[in-house]
């Protein structure tokens, strides 16, 4: 039996990984006569090709409107999707044509201070697709596609106005699991598990998982600039469908217009954990000397009491005598510190010469610590104030920033994200941002964002087992995230062990690790007091052991020639079996876990690929370090 041409050919592109391919009408007199063009794009990894996802766009010829679908392996990932974008001239959601299109190979190296790994490298392939309405409005959608991800964006010419919102969605089938955190400005939201469909009515963190024949998805966004307006999902109980909503109901453009990357982090669970995607698909790095940028653990006593863990200088001498105890490179000092006053002028060069923190600073840094300092974003809301407070914190020697409630993602507010972040490179500041947005590429443009909030963090009273061991799949895919762990004197106050609480430095990323904790609650914990003085904040790599969301997430990092592990559960007590998949030889592994009587430490010798065998409390986790051993190597802790 004759197939038709078109049919073929799609069938052909559908086999095929690493290619470009395109089916169009058919002409007059040919039998196939389906009223579409489809394109289809894959990564450029031939050898991987059954396992990376394959995008495809589709113009119904009937409606003129977009549609994006995503399978791998023939497996849906997502279902066709609405693709289109609406400004005041022009509706570019519909009616359209095909005019052209231009493909490209992006490879790219780069190297970040912090995340799962320093040293990334990019293979992608691009393919920008042209369109126009009758009318000539012009519209090119540019997608990419990897071994780990599908992106796509709109590239619009100058003329056209402001935004008044996309058409851009995201269908999944309804069975498919989803792990999904209500929006909040803060995106602090909690997580919890749903069918796509049974979620309820409602907004949605952006940072959304869905599992479906095709394997873990996770909705992202990248490149996210004070050119556009930060997005969330919404969603309507019933229904698969996950609509692009923005945080402004009109967006302002001056000339062309670039959107950010709407992506889909797509593989097996430990794909979607390692992924480093939505970074790859953002600008390069804008601060050309980074030697000043150093990831670290960080003493942080703002749980201990707030103000009243001691916003005084001896109060603050004591916790960087600490630090310099333990060699904890960092200690912050919080909200209190200063006072504003509305009769500062902040151009008088004497102002704030009454502060004690110079003095901190100055004592801290014979120490061999550096000050990391609090300060609220209304603060810094102006140039004026910006070149005032940041010039006086480098000239006293502070080492970091940590800026607190911007509470939005609208345009004015990533408006000002783009100033901060320029004016904080130039004065030589890293960065940890709170009540913030979350990681879209920010780290590898602005390498000095060691850290982000932006999630439901240890100051929550209301944290579950089942976020925790979700956070690892979710939130912390995109970028780093501070979580702040190591708060044990909150007994009562949070749902997991102390074992696991150990383990959260390992699980959750952060470039700037805060410990939560006491100085008294460590000192009661030495075995989780000396794995902090071992744990680093900048990694080699990072590997998925064991997870499953909601239930488990056992993740290993490596620093240098050690292996970091740290493992979170949810649900009953167990013996957890782990793969010790960090590569092949022998290896001697010390854990920390819960014992009847506090935290008791473990020492083993596996061959890589062993099952490490681990009692897990209800609620708990553990911790560990594996190095390579050999004959008279009895412990991993340097």
């Amino acid at each position: 039996m004759a197939v038709p041409i078109r049919t073929a050919v799609a069938a052909l592109c559908a086999g095929l990984a690493a290619t470009l391919c395109t089916t169009g009408p058919a002409r007059a007199g040919q039998s196939d006569t389906s009223p579409e063009h489809v394109w289809s794009l894959s990564g450029p990894e031939r050898a991987a090709a059954a396992h990376e996802p394959l995008a495809r766009v589709s113009l119904d010829d009937t409606t003129g409107a977009l549609s994006l679908s995503v399978s791998r392996g023939g497996r849906t990932v997502i279902e066709p999707s609405p693709v289109g974008i609406v400004t005041q001239q022009a509706d570019l959601s519909k009616d359209l044509h095909f005019l052209h299109r231009k493909d490209r190979l992006v490879e790219e190296r780069y190297r970040t201070k912090s995340g799962k790994r320093l040293d990334r490298q990019v293979r992608m392939n691009e393919t920008r697709l042209s369109f126009a309405t009758a009318a000539g409005a012009r519209l090119d959608l540019v997608v990419r596609a990897s071994a780990d991800g599908v992106a796509y964006r709109y590239v619009l010419p100058a003329g056209y106005g402001d935004v008044l919102g996309e058409s851009s969605a995201f269908n999944l089938p309804p069975d498919a699991s989803a792990w999904l955190g209500t929006y909040r400005v803060d995106n602090e939201g909690q997580f919890n598990q749903y069918t796509a469909a049974t979620a309820p009515t409602g907004e949605y963190s952006d940072q959304a998982l869905f599992a479906t024949d095709g394997g873990y998805t996770l909705l992202a966004e990248s490149d996210l600039t004070g050119a556009y307006s930060g997005a969330r999902l919404a969603h309507d109980q019933g229904t698969g469908t996950y609509r692009i909503k923005l945080a402004d109901d009109r967006v302002h453009t001056d000339g062309r217009l670039t959107t950010p990357w709407r992506a889909m982090v797509t593989g097996d669970l430990a794909t979607v954990t390692r992924s480093t995607f939505t970074d790859d698909l953002a600008p390069a790095s804008k601060v050309r000397d980074t030697s000043w940028i150093r990831p670290g653990t960080v003493l942080w006593t703002w749980l201990a009491g707030g103000k009243e863990a001691g916003q005084s200088l001896a109060a603050q001498k004591a916790y960087v005598d600490y630090a310099a105890e333990r060699g904890w490179p960092y200690e912050a000092v919080d909200a209190g510190w200063y006072f504003k006053s509305d009769e500062w002028d902040t151009t008088d060069p004497n102002w704030q010469t009454d502060s004690w923190l110079p003095q901190l600073v100055d004592y801290a840094r014979a120490k061999g610590v550096g000050i990391v300092v609090w300060i609220h974003q209304r603060d810094l809301d102006t140039p004026e104030e910006r070149a005032q407070w940041l010039r006086t914190l480098e000239r006293w020697g502070v080492k970091g920033v940590k800026i607190d409630f911007m509470n939005s993602e609208a345009q004015p507010m990533l408006q000002w994200y783009d100033a901060i972040l320029k004016d904080t490179a130039d004065h030589h500041l890293m960065v940890d941002f709170h009540g913030s947005t979350i990681p879209k590429g920010i780290q590898r443009t602005w390498p000095q964002v060691m850290t982000l909030e932006g999630v439901g963090g240890e100051e929550k009273r209301t944290n579950t087992a089942v976020h925790l061991t979700t956070l690892p799949f979710t939130r912390n895919v995109i970028g780093s995230m501070d979580f702040t762990p190591g708060a044990f004197q909150r007994v009562g106050l949070r749902p997991n062990s102390d074992a696991a609480e150990v383990g959260l430095t390992v699980a959750y990323e952060s470039g700037l690790q805060m410990f939560a904790g006491t100085p008294e609650s460590y000192d009661a914990r030495p075995l989780a007091r000396a794995f902090f003085d071992q744990v680093p904040a900048a990694w080699d790599d990072t590997r998925l052991l064991a997870g499953k969301p909601g239930q488990e997430a056992v993740l290993a990092r490596r620093s240098g020639d050690r292996w970091f592990l740290g493992g979170v559960y949810a649900g009953a007590a167990r013996t957890a079996e782990v793969p010790l998949a960090i590569g092949p030889g022998r290896w001697l592994v010390e854990t920390v876990r819960d014992g009847a009587d506090g935290l008791v430490q473990d020492r083993q010798v596996l061959h890589g690929g062993e099952k490490l065998s681990v009692d897990v409390v209800a609620g708990g986790g553990f911790a560990g370090i594996a190095c390579p051993w050999r004959p008279g190597v009895t412990t991993c802790y340097r």
